[in-house]
């Protein structure tokens, strides 16, 4: 049997660019976005490595002050408002649909798993109209531990009712994948523009330019063609 395709939802199917028009606004310049979001993902981990958890909408609200005071930027409400709510909107990258038609037809069985809260991940796939390609998504929420705590995934892979290594991780964050190679599952990398493998982790099987390409050998490696 192939394995449970779970996918990462931020950055992986949902163009977090979209957002940037909000950072030329507020702070002059997009590409303050980066700066921000790789604050968020820092964070979040640091809260796991201390034994802390906060909602990951909580982190990137703090985050989202953090740089604005680093860059001697006033905040008001309604830009807080406007970038954090934005995540719930976020449109899905323009190849992800077909990518996931693709795979949905080659018999896979998909999952989403993230860091955002499950309300947010709920809302993030209805307003992309891709959550008629997954039967369910998965939060950080119940295990309160970041990716790429092992815990996340040893966590889908209960509730799915199948061993780790009977998942394949896909996402655009060389953390994420590292991290579900050392839980134990194996993994997909889609290699977006700035992305890319960390060389001290597992080596990823399966790299691609984007999910049309992923998708592919996903295809190949998990449903090789009858000799």
């Amino acid at each position: 049997m192939p394995r449970i395709l779970v996918f990462d939802v931020n950055e992986t199917l949902l163009d977090l660019n979209a957002l940037e028009p909000h950072f030329q606004r507020v702070f002059g310049d997009k590409s303050m976005l980066r700066e921000w979001f790789n604050q968020v993902i820092q964070f979040a981990e640091a809260l796991t490595l201390a034994e802390d958890y906060r909602n990951f909408g909580e982190v990137a609200r703090a985050a989202l002050e953090m740089t604005a005071q680093a860059q001697r930027i006033r905040l008001t409400a309604e830009d807080t408002q406007q970038i954090i709510g934005g995540i719930r909107t976020l449109p899905a990258h323009p190849e992800v649909p077909k990518a996931l038609d693709r795979l949905k037809n080659a018999g896979f069985r998909m999952v989403t798993l993230t860091n955002s809260p499950l309300a947010v991940v709920e809302a993030q796939m209805k307003n992309s109209n891709l959550q008629q390609y997954f039967e369910r998504n998965f939060s950080v929420e119940p295990v309160r531990k970041y990716k790429p705590a092992p815990e996340p995934y040893r966590m889908v892979a209960t509730e799915l009712g199948v061993a780790v290594n009977r998942l394949r991780m896909i996402a655009a964050h060389a953390w994420d994948v590292g991290g579900a190679m050392h839980a134990g599952c194996a993994a997909a990398f889609i290699a977006r523009p700035g992305k890319a493998v960390f060389p001290l982790f597992p080596k990823v099987d399966v790299t691609g330019n984007d999910l049309a390409q992923v998708a592919e050998l996903i295809v190949s490696a998990e449903m090789p063609s009858p000799r």
